[in-house]
């Protein structure tokens, strides 16, 4: 059994500690069952006890776990994360984890220029230049992942933002950075089966349950800015839409 991926991007510790924290949701351990020794959890996990330690020292500053001086660690009944992402206005990740009081970050995999493939060409009606900039996050509430994003933005309107501090919120940065306007924006939401890549980063099985939504955001002259596809994790993701009154036909 391998629970750390030395080939995963995301550092060992909170690959740790989101499989020790999966166990506690699971119900596998239990408000105040103790857990196995840092020794035999090392091992367990084939790190050195130093980075097991900062995956424990995560979970209590958490509220998951308690430290009892010379007896050991134990499991404190989980804060449930429940997370929704409304369908009304344009908002971000950091928006929506704000909203409810969880630390957020978010960790880049990728930033580059490139050839944007077919469809995101022609969702951004782009000409003959059909270099776009792309950068790939995976970001992240209280150390655990939540959405792995794909970003894809035209160069001739973002000049300059793979040198910038991509780790905030993009619709920040494109609003006060960049001056633009965000009008509106197009949704599609799908259940899937998230792909061995993206439930790595997870620290889930693959073709564990998860929410794709491929957003499209336009300016106010009605010009697409962005093209984002995000993968969500299926068990801690509630979408929520407000819909107006029924009307008879």
């Amino acid at each position: 059994m391998n629970i750390v991926d030395a080939s995963n991007p995301i550092p060992k510790y909170l690959q740790i500690s989101a499989w020790i924290k999966e166990l506690i949701v699971s119900g596998r351990y239990k408000n105040g069952n103790k857990l196995p020794s840092e020794i035999k959890l090392s091992k367990l996990c084939d790190v050195n006890r130093n980075t097991l330690r900062q995956a424990i020292s995560e979970l209590i500053a958490e509220g998951f776990l308690r430290k009892e001086k010379g007896l050991g660690t134990y499991v404190v009944s989980p804060r449930s994360i429940a997370l929704k992402h409304r369908v009304k206005h344009i908002s971000s990740f950091k928006d929506d984890l704000n909203g409810i009081g969880l630390r957020e970050n978010t960790l880049i995999i990728n930033k580059e220029l490139a050839q944007a493939p077919e469809h995101v060409a022609e969702a951004l009606i782009l000409g003959e230049n059909r270099n776009v900039f792309t950068v790939c996050r995976l970001r992240i509430g209280e150390n655990m992942p939540l959405i792995y994003e794909e970003s894809y933005l035209p160069v001739d309107l973002f000049n300059g933002i793979l040198d910038m501090d991509l780790t905030g919120s993009m619709y920040k940065m494109m609003t006060k950075q960049f001056g633009i306007t965000l009008s509106r924006c197009d949704q599609t939401i799908k259940a899937t089966n998230l792909n061995e890549r993206v439930s790595a980063m997870f620290g889930l099985p693959k073709n564990s349950a998860g929410l794709y939504m491929e957003s499209i955001t336009y300016n106010e002259n009605n010009i697409p800015v962005e093209v984002l596809f995000s993968f969500y994790r299926g068990d801690k993701w509630i979408f929520e839409a407000q819909v107006g009154e029924y009307n008879i036909r």
